[in-house]
């Protein structure tokens, strides 16, 4: 592993970046070696009857560093893009372009060469937003993949005055990772602002008691940020132009974050302008966000506005389990299926249900959540790739992960909230799978009980969506779905 650099070094947004990565790399690497070891079933906890979960955190790491898996490789088709950017109703609709979002010169020039076109409607709406004068607060939720973090950052870096040398920007993120990935799109977009410089407040970065943080930027998670200003006094919390809070949603609803979150609040003045950034808002949380954020301007998706029209949506009588698993040798018997996600509630049901369609020829890779986040991100990459054709999975993958391959997401069992009841959210997450880059989609839910029938009837209310009953059995219905 590379050498730890001086932490009162001045660094630039690159040197961090490549320091870290290097870090994160050797992780990734332990991480494999020890995922090599648990055998061809990729770890599942055969015997483990509970529910598979993964923290917020967690989720929204695998979400966005999946992304960037994404493009690696994936070939996105430009004209669904481009028919997207012409619909108002789309998340990526955009009449303007990034010239005519008041970005400095240098800025720009660090947009377009990412390869960014047009903003998306979250950009074209937040950034103006953000950048006037006198700065607003603003509360922003948009859905997975629509270039949040591209707006934020695109405000950080325009609030920075390199005259000064002293931190101006606070940035915090749940997790070690996200404050990471943060940064090395910061690092991008300010490629031709060499005068910018930034500092990572995470774990491996150490600071001395009398530092005095002369960087610009401060990306990092609550703990740290709040040891070097409380502890150290390594800032002054009052020179603070700007804080942001990524994944705004995971801040407040965690306990620990939401208590660091309010105590460096406290510390700023009235006058630093708050960016709230999320995917999803439960109406505490929002109420929570609009309480500590003074008179905010929101920018908030409708619910009819997430629902996805371009899925059709299924349901499928069972028996029991195998009759689920019959049903599912059925539609492959008959429809050509790209590639598919099937969600299980539990890992032993993930497990019995993969050991079934291996043994009778699939192509199966199995994700649960006691697999580490680089260990999730291998078999994901390999699912991208096409080594897998049918994905398995808990709701470690409900949120925000694009493959445009996923022609069908299947609800082996139905999303349940803690109460036994109808889970919508994840609902919309997991279906969300396919259906991807304005391709149509379609979602299959079998059910197997009078409680599994009373959830489907409620997601079918909430979104105001027919879910259409299949029969599995006949050849003709099936080819139906698959035209």
């Amino acid at each position: 592993m590379a050498k730890e650099p001086a932490a009162g070094e001045v660094k630039n947004l690159s040197d961090l970046v490549n320091h870290l990565e290097l870090e994160r790399q050797a992780n990734a690497e332990n991480a494999d070696g020890q995922g090599a070891e648990g055998g061809a079933d990729g770890g599942v906890a055969t015997g483990d009857e509970q529910e598979d979960a993964t923290t917020p955190g967690e989720a929204s790491l695998l979400t966005k560093k999946f992304r960037t898996i994404i493009r690696k490789g994936l070939v996105e088709s430009k004209q669904d893009l481009e028919i997207q950017r012409k619909d108002p109703s789309s998340p990526l609709y955009s009449v303007k372009s990034f010239d005519a979002l008041r970005l400095k010169s240098e800025l720009l020039r660090g947009v377009y060469a990412m390869g960014f076109n047009a903003p998306s409607k979250i950009q074209e709406t937040a950034v103006p937003t953000l950048l006037a004068n006198p700065p607003p607060n603003l509360i922003a939720q948009s859905q997975s993949g629509t270039g949040k973090t591209a707006a934020f950052v695109l405000a950080m870096l325009s609030r920075v005055d390199t005259s000064l040398r002293h931190p101006q920007v606070l940035c915090l993120s749940p997790t070690y990772e996200l404050a990471i990935q943060t940064g090395e799109v910061a690092a991008k977009m300010a490629q031709f602002c060499p005068d910018i410089r930034l500092q990572f407040a995470v774990r491996g970065e150490e600071i001395k008691r009398g530092d005095k943080l002369t960087s610009h930027i401060i990306i990092g998670t609550p703990g740290k940020i709040l040891d070097w200003g409380e502890k150290f006094r390594a800032f002054d919390p009052k020179k603070i132009r700007v804080f942001v809070l990524d994944e705004a949603d995971v801040m407040i609803a965690t306990q620990g974050h939401q208590d660091q979150c309010i105590r460096i609040h406290r510390h700023l003045t009235k006058d630093c302008q708050m960016m709230f950034f999320s995917a999803t808002y439960e109406k505490e949380v929002m109420d929570f966000a609009e309480y500590i954020v003074e008179d905010p301007t929101i920018i908030r998706l409708k619910r009819e506005q997430e629902s996805l029209d371009n899925i059709t949506q299924y349901y499928v009588h069972c028996r029991n389990q195998d009759d689920k698993y019959q049903a599912i040798q059925n539609i492959y018997g008959v429809i050509t299926v790209g590639q598919a996600i099937i969600f299980c509630h539990t890992r032993k049901t993930a497990a019995w249900l993969a050991g079934k369609m291996s043994k009778d020829g699939h192509s199966v890779a199995v994700l649960s959540g006691d697999l580490t986040v680089e260990q999730r991100l291998a078999v994901l990459d390999r699912f991208r790739n096409g080594m897998e054709k049918v994905l398995i999975t808990t709701n470690v993958l409900s949120r925000g992960i694009d493959v445009e391959q996923v022609t069908i997401v299947v609800n082996f069992d139905m999303p349940m909230d803690q109460t036994g009841g109808a889970d919508c959210e994840t609902y919309l997450h997991r279906i969300g799978r396919t259906g991807r880059f304005g391709k149509n989609g379609i979602a299959i839910n079998l059910i197997d009980s009078e409680k599994s029938l009373n959830i489907c009837r409620t997601i079918e209310g909430h979104f105001r969506k027919t879910i259409h009953l299949l029969n599995a059995e006949n050849v003709d219905e099936i080819e139906k779905i698959g035209a």
